[in-house]
Formats: C-alpha cells, structure tokens, sequence
C-alpha cells in the first residue's frame, strides 16, 4: 500500500504545481478551484493509504521482489447477482432530479435511497442466499 500511497501523494505535488500555474496563466477562479479540490482529494487518498500502510503492515505488492503468486488468496465476498446497487443509484437520481424539481420529489427520493440501501444491507441476511 506504500506504493500506491506514494503515487497519489506525488499526484497532489503535480496537481499543486499545475494549479498554480494554472492560476497565474489564467486568472480564472472555478478551474483553480477545481484543481484545488483535485489536491485536496490526492493527499486525502494518499495520507489515507500511508497510514493503512503502517497499520496493517508490510504488503505483497510493496516487495520490490515479490511474484504475481504472492497476492493469491481469497479477497473477501462480492455478490455476482445483487440488483440492489441498481436500486440504490436510481434512488440516488430520483433524490438528485427532486433537488431541481421540487421538495416533495427530493423527500421521495430520500425515503427511496433509505428503503434501498437497507435491502442493499441487508440483502444476505434472509431468503436463499443467507449466510
């Protein structure tokens, strides 16, 4: 994870160093902001990963030596078949298009985005695929 840690954090250098002269060449303040964001959320990332990186230890992919085979194992569960990820972004667009069109569609959309990731939650806890 020190690999990846590194990488992000050298990203917010360069991000840093193109904001800046983006702001001298151009004078415009929405893009500078933007890329002011883009380095805020490269050395959040990067801090991120470096500090995992002390917590959990040394990593396969941090030795300079290491083999593809050293990775191998088991990840965790991903679901292969779950629609509730579909739910949930629908929900997440019918809340986002209330904003524009009225109160009444946003509180919809909020009951909606709740009543899915609750079935996006709790989705292996009963019925046939219960662990």
């Amino acid at each position: 994870m020190k690999v990846q840690g590194w990488l992000f954090i050298l990203c917010g250098i360069f991000f840093a160093a193109v904001d800046v002269v983006y702001w001298f060449w151009s004078r415009e303040p929405v893009g500078t902001t933007a890329m002011a964001i883009s380095v805020g959320f490269a050395f959040m990332i990067g801090y991120y990963l470096m500090y995992t990186a002390r917590r959990i230890g040394e990593q396969p992919e941090d030795n300079k030596q290491g083999e593809i085979s050293d990775g191998a194992g088991e990840l965790g569960f991903f679901s292969p078949h779950s629609w509730w990820p579909l739910f949930v972004c629908l929900a997440v667009s019918l809340t986002a298009v209330g904003l524009v069109i009225g109160w009444w569609l946003f509180l919809i959309g909020v009951f909606a985005v709740i009543m899915s990731m609750i079935g996006f939650v709790f989705e292996y806890y009963r019925g046939n695929f219960s662990h």
